[in-house]
């Protein structure tokens, strides 16, 4: 049996499907491209945006033109099964909570799951699932459920399957990373899961995917000057005016969000922070834009993710008053975008001639690779007999098209 997994979204999404491929292989069964015309095609979709609803939409109907038998999961068709039932009446849909349960629809085998690698030089590690919040324009909570955690000594058994892999880099991901730990009993954190880790795994780099601003307690301040956290933070900020964020149901204020940044920055100079921010939100007139775009020009962002408000049917925002024009979204992105790609480029002229931890990841051709630096550039290394996942230090020569070039200086 030929088999292809197919996913959209966010790296919860991807560390699923990382799990269940690992699944199907050892149950014998070969993964493959859409192009090889596998038997059956499990999609792994996505609802954040009408953009993601679309794309899961259009991979359906990829599958389907490819011959396969198609399984539907994901947010998208835990929320609306219905449209993926419109353009195949016998595709198999199954919920969120029933994903671990493909490999039994498949082959009538029950696979524990586990790290097993689907590619990746930085596979994901999910410790997390589900969120507690309420914000008003996201419809995640519906497809997700409330926060669950992965017990402790599972989440270590999986990371030290990477290290035997022998991959230098985990990334933890959750729906909401913070809310570790916080309903298993006995209650603990995501400050503990991190000590857990240092003391009973080796693995060189430990990178969190997202953190939310209010959840940076002293002890994950603290976490984070350990040297093998990598040093690079992604904190969702999705506006720089207050009224919006309360509009958002955002339980944080401009100034606490810029007290942590401060607070960051003055223990970890050199981190590298990237942030999401959401543009024409109902209710962002000409000022509240301009309130976004000085907060952004201010903070010592090193990237920004910039993403125009989409309207999520079920959502209190989609309900509200003064919705934004498309025209005008598309335009705040677009400034936005600008600010993003100057704030970079100031970021990596920061790391010149500074000598950087990478992963390498691809091999673009003859003596010339890619990789991922810890504190989460690109870089291009010119050097013979470099292999992949391996880790190297790299002495930064220059910068390239929106890519740090570097020399390899020695193997970790």
């Amino acid at each position: 049996m030929k088999i292809s997994v197919l996913t959209l979204g966010c790296k919860v999404n991807q560390a699923e499907s990382a799990i269940l491929e690992g699944d199907l292989r050892k149950q014998g069964i070969e993964v493959v491209s859409l192009s090889e015309h596998p038997d059956f095609c499990i999609i792994n979709t996505c609802t954040v945006t009408a953009k993601s609803d679309y794309q899961s939409r259009q991979l359906t109907r990829r599958a389907i033109k490819a011959g396969a038998k198609i399984i539907v999961t994901g947010c998208y068709a835990h929320i609306r099964p219905e449209e993926i039932l419109k353009i195949d009446r016998s595709a198999r849909i199954v919920n969120n909570s029933e994903k671990s349960n493909i490999i039994n629809i498949l082959s009538k085998y029950y696979a524990s799951t586990g790290f097993v690698s689907s590619g990746r030089s930085r596979p994901f590690i999910k410790v997390q699932d589900g969120c507690n919040n309420a914000c008003t324009y996201c419809i995640v909570p519906r497809a997700r459920g409330r926060s669950k955690s992965i017990q402790m000594h599972e989440v270590i058994r999986q990371i030290l399957e990477c290290e035997d892999a022998g991959y230098h880099e985990i990334v933890l991901t959750g729906v909401h990373l913070g809310l570790y730990g916080l309903d298993i009993s006995p209650k603990t954190n995501l400050s503990h899961l991190l000590d857990a880790i240092r003391k009973n795994t080796k693995i060189a780099r430990i990178r969190l995917s997202s953190l939310e601003i209010n959840e940076f307690t002293d002890a994950i301040l603290e976490q984070i000057q350990d040297p093998r956290i990598c040093k690079h933070l992604h904190i969702p900020l999705q506006s720089g005016d207050d009224s919006i964020l309360q509009k958002m149901n955002r339980h944080y204020t401009l100034k606490e969000y810029r007290d942590i940044i401060e607070k960051i920055k003055k223990r970890s100079p050199d981190i590298a922070i990237g942030t999401d921010v959401i543009v024409g939100f109902p209710g962002e007139g000409e000022k509240e834009f301009e309130n976004t775009n000085n907060f952004l020009e201010e903070m010592p962002f090193s990237y920004l993710h910039i993403f125009p408000f989409s309207s999520r049917p079920g959502t209190k925002a989609s309900k509200m008053p003064l919705q934004i024009p498309f025209k005008v979204k598309k335009k705040r992105a677009y400034a936005l975008k600008l600010i993003h790609t100057r704030k970079k480029n100031e970021y990596m002229r920061t790391q010149l001639h500074k000598t950087l931890d990478v992963i390498i990841e691809d091999k673009v051709y003859d003596d010339c690779f890619t990789g991922t630096t810890g504190n989460y550039l690109k870089i291009r290394i010119s050097g013979n007999n470099l292999s992949r996942q391996s880790l190297i230090y790299v002495r930064v020569a220059g910068i390239e098209e929106n890519a740090l070039v570097g020399i390899p200086i020695r193997n970790t």
